[in-house]
C-alpha cells in the first residue's frame, strides 16, 4: 500500500502584506507556514491575536493569495483549481454566523443557495423537493428540528443555532475539509461545548478539520494535533497531548502557563 495523502498539505505558506502609500514597508502576516491534516483529523492552529492564523485561514480558503508558498487539496495544486470547485471542497464556518446570512431573508435561503455550487458540478439542476429533503435530513442529522427553525429569520435565531445552521449549509456541500475559525467565540458556554461536540461528530464520520483558535483549552478539549503560531510562523506542532503537556518552545510554555485554572484564585 501506498502512503496515504494528506487530504490538505501546505508548503511554506507566506503572506507579506504592504503597509503606507509614501513610505511603505512589508508587514509578515504568515511565514513559511507547514502542515498537513489526514483523513479525518482535527488540526488546532492555536495562538494570540495577530498571530497569523485568520491569514492563514484565508489563503486556505483561497480569500487571499499567498506570497509564497503551495497548498495541495488531495495531491492537487490548489491554487491552480477552478475556485467554484475548489470551494465545492472546502467550507468554511466563521465566528460570526449573523455576518454570513442575510438579515432580510429567512435562513432557509442561506441553505437553498448552496446548492449553486453543487449544481455546477453535476447535470442538471436539483428540484425544489431534493433541495428541501436534503435540508431536512441534514438539519436532523445535527439534531436541529426543520418544523422549528426552517421559515424563520437571523434575528429570531440564538447564536447556537445560527452556527449549528453554519455547519448544516457545510454539510451540504460535502466538503473534503471544514475550515472552523474561532466558531464558538460568541456563544455561551453550553451552547460552546454542544458546537464542539458537532465538529467531533463530523470527525467521526471521516471529515477533515482545521480549527482555528486562541483557546488552548478548546484546543486541547478537539483536536488530534495542534500547531502553535506566534510572529506569523508556527513554532511548535505535534500530537495535542505532547504540544499541549510536554511543550518544547518557550512560547508555548508561556502561552499555556496564562491559561486560568478553574481550582486557583488570582492574586490581586
Amino acid at each position: 500500500m501506498g502512503e496515504e495523502v494528506a487530504v490538505v498539505e501546505s508548503e511554506d505558506l507566506t503572506k507579506y502584506y504592504r503597509s503606507g502609500y509614501v513610505f511603505s514597508e512589508e508587514v509578515c502576516g504568515a511565514k513559511d507556514v507547514t502542515f498537513s491534516i489526514k483523513e479525518g483529523e482535527i488540526l488546532a492552529l492555536v495562538g494570540e491575536s495577530g498571530s497569523g492564523k485568520t491569514t492563514v485561514a484565508n489563503m486556505i480558503l483561497r480569500l487571499i493569495k499567498p506570497t509564497d508558498g503551495k497548498f495541495y487539496l488531495r495531491g492537487e495544486d490548489a491554487l491552480g483549481m477552478d475556485r467554484n470547485e475548489y470551494w465545492r471542497r472546502v467550507q468554511a464556518i466563521f465566528q460570526d454566523p449573523y455576518s454570513t446570512f442575510n438579515e432580510y431573508y429567512v435562513v432557509d435561503k442561506e441553505l437553498e443557495d448552496a446548492f449553486g455550487l453543487l449544481e455546477e458540478g453535476r447535470n442538471g439542476t436539483y428540484s425544489e423537493s431534493e433541495k428541501r429533503e436534503i435540508i431536512e435530513s441534514t438539519l436532523e442529522k445535527i439534531g436541529m428540528n426543520p418544523k422549528e427553525i426552517l421559515g424563520r429569520y437571523p434575528h429570531q435565531t440564538s447564536g447556537g443555532q445560527m452556527q449549528r445552521l453554519l455547519v448544516a449549509r457545510a454539510l451540504i456541500m460535502d466538503p473534503d475539509l471544514l475550515l472552523a475559525d474561532e466558531p464558538t467565540s460568541m456563544v455561551d458556554a453550553s451552547t460552546r461545548v454542544a458546537v464542539l461536540n458537532e465538529i467531533l461528530r463530523l470527525k467521526e464520520e471521516g471529515m477533515s478539520v482545521l480549527f482555528i483558535t486562541h483557546d488552548v483549552a478548546q484546543a486541547y478539549y478537539i483536536s488530534d494535533r495542534a500547531a502553535v503560531m506566534n510572529d506569523g510562523e508556527v513554532v511548535e506542532i505535534g500530537p495535542a497531548d505532547e504540544v499541549f503537556f510536554e511543550p518544547e518552545h518557550p512560547y508555548t510554555k508561556e502561552l499555556i502557563s496564562s491559561v486560568p485554572r478553574l481550582y486557583e484564585k488570582w492574586d490581586i
